[in-house]
């Protein structure tokens, strides 16, 4: 087992042109742990997602993959961390004009030289660990919600990949099929030994099942631990975020330069 956090960032800092959006981020993920990324929208979460990616780079600071720098990697070795990775988007990203089979057996077919019948047997193996055997035959259009996301999933980890994503996963499903989502998750991560990031605004559900919990506010870290230490923490930050209260620290309006009377005055 390596010595170093499987993800790290040191000091990381990133702005789109003049906007500064991550500013002196700094926290570790052990191998194995799931870490959920809270906080408003705007305040970072999909700019780390992407750091982590290798899609971007920081202007300042390190973004770490078992101690190693992904700014010094070549494009080689960028496409070999990307094939580590498993990522789940926000709303499953199916192929639309691929059976749920052919979806399942793309990244085995893309980044692999598999028999098609091991393809086969793996495509059935992952249907199965998300619930779902029997359904290899339909189109994306047949499926509901919760299945169209529990599809994505056995995609996602169809190659067992060591790094997980997952962007807003319960996004848009009831209660159930949200409930379901979460424990696959769970479980999922568990049977694999993944080492996870999860980019969510559900509260609740992502509490009762991440290691370690990492708050942005304002492209910051306004705090970095375990949910029972979210739980127990007072700070204004967090309690509006997890209240949803209007009046708190995030301010509602952009903080434009002129006032509106200015400049209807011209």
């Amino acid at each position: 087992m390596s010595p170093f956090p499987f993800i790290e960032m040191k000091d990381v800092a990133f702005a789109y042109g003049d906007r500064p959006i991550l500013k002196n981020i700094n926290f570790s993920i052990p191998q194995g742990n799931f870490a959920a990324v809270m906080g408003g929208s705007g305040s970072g979460k999909t700019t780390l997602m992407r750091l982590i990616t290798g899609q971007i780079r920081p202007q300042s600071g390190q973004v770490l993959i078992e101690g190693w720098d992904l700014a010094g990697f070549s494009a080689d070795e960028l496409y070999e961390h990307r094939r580590r990775m498993g990522v789940l988007f926000q709303h499953g990203a199916l192929f639309t004009d691929l059976s749920v089979f052919d979806n399942i057996a793309f990244p085995m077919r893309e980044l692999t030289r598999l028999p098609e019948a091991v393809i086969r047997d793996l495509v059935l193996l992952k249907l199965n660990a998300v619930g779902l055997r029997g359904v290899e035959n339909l189109m994306p259009s047949e499926l509901s919600g919760g299945m169209s996301r529990r599809v994505a999933l056995a995609r996602t980890i169809a190659l067992d990949p060591e790094i997980m994503l997952y962007d807003e996963p319960f996004t848009g499903l009831d209660p159930i099929s949200l409930g379901v989502i979460a424990h696959l998750i769970s479980r999922v991560n568990k049977a694999l030994r993944s080492t996870s990031i999860m980019v969510t605004h559900d509260i609740e559900k992502s509490l009762e099942i991440v290691d370690q919990v990492i708050f942005l506010a304002h492209g910051e870290i306004m705090f970095s631990g375990s949910p029972q230490e979210m739980r127990e923490l007072d700070s204004p930050w967090v309690r509006q975020f997890v209240g949803g209260l209007a009046d708190g620290p995030v301010a509602y309006r952009y903080p434009a330069q002129t006032s509106l009377q200015q400049d209807l005055l011209g």
